[in-house]
């Protein structure tokens, strides 16, 4: 066990590190895992470029797998290249810090923190000595670089800033490192594009709700298309997070249908939501149309979500095929009529009647919408 002086810090909730790791530790502990070996200026596994004196590619590479799941995307070799001369000129000078700023990495397993004397946010954070137990979430250049700097320089007593994480869920750390290098880094949007549910979330449902948000902000077809943040960039005004949640919730329920059902449920999901999606907007032309309406906000969207399987159970009930599109629009049909337009109507009704007690406003409108398709 290796035991780090670290501030234990909290923000909205989230309880994360600041740690003083050593280079020798960071040798250790952290593993690097690519989407791919990229072309062109990219490292590629088993064609290495010519040789610069400054960096061992065959070297690096053995440090580095790549994965389908992973979503680091491939390694930059002028940058590495150009990272391990600075590193160089630093330590021949000795005037200038190498890595000033802390690098982001993340921890499978739950790490244990004990507090100093009378302190309860500083003290020690106690790693497992065990071989790529962090990854990198942001600072991967920089450390494969300092690995390079490693074969020249001992780093026993080179210290770097690390903040770490050990509470976050698979797509946490997928959107904090979408969000980090979009906004910042400038992540180049081919990158986003390859990034589907399947490579991005080890949980099948999470990665079917993934592509299934990506499908009704993208779709020219989808009555949806630009209204969602996907992966914490674009234009839209609904997170995906409060919808994936939703969708996680829906596949869940489908599951417990167990075997062939909820497979093919999970191909053809895309396609279900679509459709579903597009009655729904036939059912509500105005409102889905309209600027003043609220029809489009996440209250609204879980709450259409959220009573998915209702929707099913009733099309299956009456010997429909839930992935007809006149299926759908023949049941989600008397929603003209028993709600209507006006209800989204963000100036009048919409507040009003979402006000319920200890009921949510989602569970409020779901109710109503099932109660609406009886009417």
């Amino acid at each position: 066990m290796i035991s780090v002086p670290s501030l234990r810090l909290n923000q909205f909730g989230v309880r994360f590190y600041e740690a003083l790791l050593s280079g020798a530790d960071l040798q250790t502990l952290v593993g690097f895992e690519v989407l791919s070996f990229g072309p062109g200026s990219q490292t590629t596994r088993g064609h290495h470029p010519k040789a610069t004196g400054r960096v061992n590619w065959e070297f690096l590479e053995r440090k580095i797998s790549a994965s389908e799941q992973a979503f680091q995307r491939p390694i930059i070799k002028k940058k590495i290249d150009e990272l391990v001369a600075y590193y160089l000129q630093c330590a021949d000078s000795g005037t200038l810090p190498a890595i000033p700023g802390s690098v982001l990495l993340v921890s499978e397993k739950r790490l244990e923190f004990a507090p100093s004397s009378g302190r309860s946010d500083a003290g020690a954070l106690k790693l497992p000595e065990e071989s790529g137990i962090l990854r990198a979430l942001d600072g991967q250049h920089r450390l494969l670089a300092l690995h390079q700097l490693a074969e020249k320089h001992s780093l026993r007593d080179f210290q770097v800033p690390a903040v770490v994480f050990d509470s976050l869920t698979a797509d946490q750390v997928v959107e904090l490192f979408v969000t980090i290098n979009s906004k910042h880094t400038k992540l180049n949007p081919s990158h986003l594009i390859s990034l589907a549910g399947r490579r991005l979330y080890r949980d099948d449902n999470l990665a079917a709700a993934h592509d299934v948000i990506r499908t009704l902000n993208e779709d020219e077809g989808s009555p949806l298309k630009g209204s969602i943040k996907v992966l914490g960039i674009g234009k839209g005004s609904v997170t995906q997070a409060s919808l994936a949640d939703e969708l996680r919730d829906v596949f869940a329920a489908i599951d417990t249908a167990g075997g062939r059902v909820a497979r093919e449920f999970r191909e053809n999901s895309r396609r279900f939501f679509l459709n579903y999606f597009k009655a729904a907007a036939r059912a509500f032309p105005t409102a889905f149309a309209g600027r003043k309406y609220s029809i489009k906000s996440s209250t609204s969207l879980r709450a259409f979500i959220r009573i998915v399987p209702y929707v099913i159970a009733m099309v299956r009930k009456r010997g429909g095929d839930v992935w007809s599109a006149g299926e759908l629009d023949a049941a989600l049909r008397p929603w003209a009529e028993s709600i209507g337009d006006r209800r989204f109507e963000t100036d009048t009704v919409w507040k009003e009647k979402l006000t319920g007690g200890t009921r949510s406003g989602v569970e409020i409108l779901a109710r109503e919408l099932r109660q609406g398709l009886n009417a």
